[in-house]
């Protein structure tokens, strides 16, 4: 009695949300990257943007999030590819339902692209998609699946009690909008609540053990990682991989990229119609600004107009950029004193995108369409132009090009074209089924909540206004039934691809982000209407009176691919896989650039073999050990790997290391890996691991 009366006691004195607000949590990173050659690189839509290399590898990064008595979990993914495909999201949560039951499901499990452009394509199952990524590649689309499932189970099987922190604060020079006409649409009255017309705050969420050692970080700011331009031929993460980098190699001290069991994620939010190449748009023919509604130069036409910066080059650009954000990220995440407690909830719906009516008002509804993408579209954008001479803000078709797409693909119903005004149809991509549905029309919408934080999981790119409605919406909602002070975070490119989404006053320009609205004007009244529904679900905890949709589907794509074959590899006479052909100098200084050139194989042959981890390393001569010590891989942003295509079979590798300011004075030398493909006759191909070694170089301080 005595011993029970005291032990009440002294709980009374312990606030209730000590013994309680602890959560488990884990983190996991595990490399996603796939073949980096010959593959379409993933953004741009550039049939010639074939990567051929790679400069920083791609990674997929997890986070869980458990309530104590493990009722309830959550997980968000962060991986560095440009958005995630319906037909991917299928397939992970295929895999985590055969590994682990219904534990992880399509409620509770969130995907999020980073929106990097220089990530391999080729894993996706609609039509469009397809096309512009020479169909279904395989090992590119398996690559990501087990990357990211693989950053789950690492994550899972690492959960341990912990506490989550959250701060926010202003990231300046970093971002521009690249539709600031289309954004001069919007009420003036809305527009002069806000200081900017982009989204500058950036959201950290720290996690930590409840001993204090640092598990991780994840972070959402609005910013298109587009720095590497639609000539860029090297894989790799952009600015928002490199903040990644920079973040866990300074809190994994000593390792290489890809190690240690700190994780740092910056995830997209409502980037739509931000760019980070600060210096605006100009005519690359004469340097003059093309800053104006139809982004048009006076010679060259919309093909000419291009925004870059702030660097020298494009790699450049993405590291300032990138150095931005993680310098930022490291003072929130360092300062962060806001704890996250409370319960875990989640909610998802599959929605006919193409058949949602929406409430305007009290008097008028609206109606959603099957899915089309205008002229404009045909455009692109400052930071990636189109071609044949498409301009941004076309509210008129062309009678040229409707007749070849009336001839190819069969000209739109007048229903179609009524649903979408003023938006001139160039691709009525709702209704060709041939030889597969073009576009989506059953999307998710999900929504978790951790505590008093949010996390919106948006199957497209939003507008900064755009995201900006939304929030407010699902704020709001939350506070009409007495749940205050939300933190809503908006994860962009989430589960299933469908373009962007614009404000109805917007879509009215018909630049390119109105465009590719697809499912026409009232598409983020129609979003805004369906997270509310989730938002109050979740508030009233009605959740499992949602109702729901048709599931989508799962399209058996097989035989289309335009991708080349692998040929088998051949060496030059007298050489082997791995013989140098150019050799390093014997001295450089720090800030020069170490490279060598050696008889190559297809990287495509090494993506199918899991065994290798990267295509090069530089080493260090330890004198004391008599050892070579990796100092470098292909993850690092100081290396680049080029793969060179020859005749019948031959190829090259081009290693360079670019030698930092950080590096000691010593030998060096330079090791490049991969796989050679062998097809004897009438046999199935063989491959053979291989590797070269460039000579000591020695690396001064001068």
């Amino acid at each position: 009695m005595f011993t029970s009366l005291v032990f009440s006691l002294i709980l009374t004195q312990i606030p209730s949300a000590a013994v309680s607000k602890n959560y488990r949590i884990g983190v996991g990173r595990a490399d996603c990257t796939g073949p980096v050659a010959e593959i379409p690189l993933m953004g741009y839509a550039n049939p010639d943007q074939l990567a051929g290399g790679i400069l920083s590898r791609l990674y997929s990064r997890a986070f869980i999030v458990a309530q104590p008595n493990d009722s309830k979990r959550v997980v968000f993914v962060s991986a560095d590819i440009g958005m995630v495909s319906q037909r991917l999201r299928l397939e992970v949560i295929k895999q985590l339902k055969s590994k682990y039951g219904e534990l992880y499901r399509q409620d509770n499990v969130i995907l999020s692209g980073t929106h990097t452009h220089s990530g391999p394509g080729g894993y996706f199952q609609y039509t469009l998609f397809l096309i512009t990524s020479k169909g279904l590649i395989k090992p590119s689309l398996n690559a990501l699946v087990n990357g990211i499932v693989k950053s789950i189970d690492i994550a899972h099987e690492n959960m341990k009690e912990g506490r989550l922190f959250i701060n926010k604060g202003l990231v300046e020079n970093s971002q521009i909008n690249r539709s600031p006409y289309s954004y001069l649409q919007n009420p003036e009255s809305e527009r002069n609540r806000y200081s900017s017309n982009t989204d500058k705050e950036m959201v950290v969420l720290k996690m930590v053990d409840v001993n204090g050692q640092e598990l991780g970080l994840f972070s959402w700011f609005a910013i298109h990682p587009v720095n590497m331009n639609n000539t860029n031929l090297l894989v790799n993460s952009d600015n928002v991989g490199y903040a990644s980098y920079l973040f866990e190699q300074e809190k994994n001290k000593g390792l290489l990229p890809g190690e240690g069991s700190f994780v740092a994620a910056f995830a997209s939010s409502n980037l739509g119609d931000v760019s980070p190449n600060i210096k605006g748009p100009h005519c690359i023919n004469t340097g003059e600004s093309c800053d104006n509604p139809h982004s048009y130069c006076p010679v060259g036409g919309a093909k000419m107009c291009m925004a870059a910066g702030p660097g020298s080059d494009m790699i450049n650009s993405s590291k300032i950029i990138g150095q931005n954000l993680y310098l930022k990220a490291k003072e929130l995440y360092t300062s962060a004193s806001q704890e996250v407690t409370g319960p875990l909830h989640s909610a998802h719906q599959w929605v006919n995108m193409s058949d949602v009516t929406v409430q305007l008002n009290a008097t008028h509804t609206g109606k959603t369409c099957k899915p089309a993408l205008g002229y404009s579209f045909a455009a692109g954008t400052i930071d990636g132009v189109g071609f044949c001479n498409f301009t941004q803000g076309s509210l008129e078709g062309q009678p040229f090009w409707e007749t070849i797409r009336n001839q190819l693909l069969g000209e739109p119903s007048n229903e179609t074209k009524e649903c979408h005004k003023p938006k001139p149809i160039l691709l009525n991509t709702g209704e060709i089924s041939l030889p597969y549905p073009w576009h989506p029309e059953i999307v998710d919408v999900q929504l978790f909540t951790i505590g008093s934080l949010a996390i919106v999981a948006f199957p497209g790119e939003l507008t900064t206004m755009s995201g900006r409605r939304l929030r407010e919406a699902i704020k709001s909602e939350f506070e009409s039934h007495g749940t205050q002070g939300m933190n809503v975070v908006i994860a962009g490119l989430c589960n299933v691809y469908t373009h962007y989404v614009t404000t109805y006053e917007e879509y009215q320009a018909q630049r390119y982000e109105a465009a590719s609205t697809i499912y026409g004007p009232h598409t983020l009244s129609a979003y805004i209407q369906l997270f509310r529904g989730l938002a109050k679900a979740i508030a009233t905890n009605t959740v499992q009176d949602l109702p729901n949709g048709p599931e989508p589907p799962f399209i058996n794509v097989t035989n289309m691919t335009l991708l080349p074959s692998v040929l088998a590899d051949v060496a030059p006479l007298s050489k082997t896989f791995g013989d140098v052909l150019q050799e390093v100098q014997p001295q450089y200084r720090v800030g020069e650039v170490a490279e060598a050139t050696f008889v190559g194989a297809n990287p495509r042959n090494s993506a199918e073999n899991t065994t290798l981890k990267t295509f090069l390393t530089v080493e260090k001569y330890e004198n004391v050990s008599g050892n070579w010590h990796v100092m470098y891989n292909d993850a690092s942003w100081d290396t680049k790997f080029y793969w060179t295509k020859g005749f019948l079979g031959r190829s090259q590798a081009r290693v360079e290391w670019h030698i930092p300011s950080s590096a000691e004075p010593g030998l060096y030398r330079i090791q490049y890996f991969g796989h050679y493909k062998v097809q004897p006759i009438l046999k199935p191909a063989q491959f053979y691991a291989f590797n070269g070694t460039s000579s000591a170089f020695e690396v001064v301080k001068l």
